[in-house]
């Protein structure tokens, strides 16, 4: 079960939750309609209220969240009536709600943008599900799921799908088209869902607004925006996404309550647009109650597990962090945290206890080190696990007990796929783990391969954990058994045009009971 999933709601938190009963079967179907007063009444609704179309995540071995929102004007505020409006929502295992159907309504609320979660109990472990909505004579695209598999279950194989950084100006979202194809069981962003920049008259595609976001009607706006590209909703619409956030979704390289420009924004004002931020990225996220934002506060760290093959442990490694260091000796300092007290404690005890075949950890960004210097002397980047040297050792003395770690990441937009090893500055040190940094769904664009290798190749010899690096976009494919898993760097030949090509840039394997990822 997710972490935190069992905790006491606040009165808002158990408003917003619509929890379901058990699918009974086709006989049952006819009796799960809720009464016809509870069902959508009231002012007319504006046409296209399902623009955003539909997504589920965090999915459970009897459970998942489904989530919409109603927007038919969704580059303005939304525009829906402030009101409560009630919605019909179906989950069955039948493409055509023929049988074993269930269902309920849920209250779109304007305090939440229209926002819909529902978080649906009572269902078969490693199911696929189909869902829609409907309310006001309209009815959503219909969206497919999977529930996770039974707690104790050893299922054949888990395929999942890393993706990270998407920034509408830079280019389409045309990974998705191939990740689609692919199929994968659930998809793990790990963060950059939006970008705040300022809109750019020569971009690929301009973003909404005349400003960076700071308001919640903004943040909202950006969101909406990027909702509506048409692989990324195809996308939500077929498999489950477990979603954490890194610094875009509110301000770049922010670190706790401080900004990137502490100069440019005070400390109140930044809180406040935190608050906006925080609530905007839980109205458009298929998540659950526990991450309504207490202000600017949200919790998103916590837990999944898929029967006895793995664990994914999804942290936040922006909002308790200390904040960057601006050198190699304060990034040495053992008083800098990444994750904060209670968030470290709870990740090594899921680590410790999960009896899991494997265990992946969700970072937002690299943890093995990147030294940019050539030869003798480190140069890191230290807004990644580079500027958190003392804790990064920490961590991976720990990893050294755990059986199978795989860290998934972004942040980079590139490829960067390495060894994970007990102390960076000792080459031959113990490999304890394996790091998969995926790159980006279309942050950086189109770049210049050429250009790329002269930069980076040089970098290898003082980076020998470097197993493969390159810049295309794209993202990773992994497919989980109990032996081994399978990687594979799936790019595509262009983000300039609505359509690309995909292809298998390379493969590599994680064997159990080997530490590290062997290139194919």
């Amino acid at each position: 079960m997710a972490a935190g999933a069992n905790r006491a709601a606040s009165p808002d938190r158990r408003r917003l939750l619509t929890t379901g009963a058990a699918v009974l079967g086709a006989a049952a179907s006819a009796q799960l309609w809720l009464p016809a007063t509870a069902r959508a009444a009231g002012t007319k609704l504006p046409d296209g209220v399902f623009t955003l179309g539909v997504a589920s995540g965090d999915p459970l071995p009897d459970g998942v969240v489904l989530w919409t929102r109603l927007a038919p004007d969704p580059l303005h505020g939304g525009g829906m009536p402030a009101q409560v409006v009630s919605v019909e929502w179906e989950i069955s295992t039948d493409p055509r709600f023929g049988s074993g159907v269930l269902r309920g309504v849920a209250q779109a609320r304007p305090e939440y943008g229209h926002s819909v979660h529902v978080d649906v109990r009572g269902l078969r472990p490693g199911r696929v599900y189909w869902y829609r909505f409907r309310t006001g004579g309209q009815i959503s695209p219909v969206g497919r799921t999977r529930t996770a598999p039974r707690p104790l279950g050893f299922g054949p194989s888990l395929r999942l799908a890393l993706a990270s950084c998407q920034n509408w100006q830079n280019g389409y979202f045309t990974p998705y088209a191939d990740m689609y194809a692919q199929d994968p069981d659930v998809v793990v962003f790990v963060g950059d869902y939006i970008y705040e920049s300022l809109p750019s008259a020569t971009a690929v595609r301009r973003h909404e607004g005349s400003g960076e976001p700071y308001t919640l009607t903004q943040y909202r706006n950006r969101y909406a925006q990027y909702r509506t590209d048409p692989d990324l909703q195809r996308m939500h619409a077929h498999a489950p996404w477990v979603v954490t956030f890194d610094d875009h979704e509110v301000d770049n390289d922010f670190a706790g309550e401080i900004p990137q420009d502490p100069d440019k924004q005070t400390h109140a004002a930044f809180v406040a647009r935190l608050t906006a931020a925080y609530q905007a990225y839980y109205e458009h996220m298929p998540v659950r109650a526990t991450a309504i934002p207490n202000g600017p506060h949200i919790r998103m760290y916590r837990t999944l597990r898929f029967g006895q093959l793995a664990t994914l442990n999804v942290l936040d490694t922006r909002q308790y962090r200390s904040d960057q260091a601006v050198g190699q000796e304060g990034a040495e300092d053992p008083a800098l945290t990444m994750l904060g007290a209670a968030q470290k404690r709870w990740l090594l005890d899921s680590l410790r206890g999960s009896g899991t075949r494997w265990n992946l950890i969700a970072s937002q960004i690299m943890m093995a080190e990147t030294d940019l210097l050539p030869g003798p002397g480190k140069l890191w980047y230290y807004d990644a696990w580079d500027g958190y040297q003392a804790e990064r050792g920490a961590l991976l003395g720990e990893l050294a007990s755990v059986r199978n770690p795989v860290v998934l990441s972004g942040d980079r937009h590139l490829t960067m796929i390495s060894d994970l090893k007990r102390d960076f500055a000792d080459p031959s040190s113990a490999t304890v783990g394996a790091e998969f940094v995926g790159t980006s769904i279309s942050s950086g664009g189109d770049r210049d391969q050429a250009a790329f290798h002269a930069q980076w190749d040089p970098l290898k010899a003082d980076n020998p954990h470097w197993k493969v690096i390159d810049a295309h976009c794209g993202y990773h494919l992994f497919d989980l058994r109990n032996d081994a898993v399978d990687a594979q760097v799936r790019v595509v030949s262009t983000v300039l045009k609505p359509t690309a090509t995909a292809r298998t840039l390379a493969r590599l394997r994680v064997t159990d009971g080997r530490p590290g990822v062997r290139v194919l």
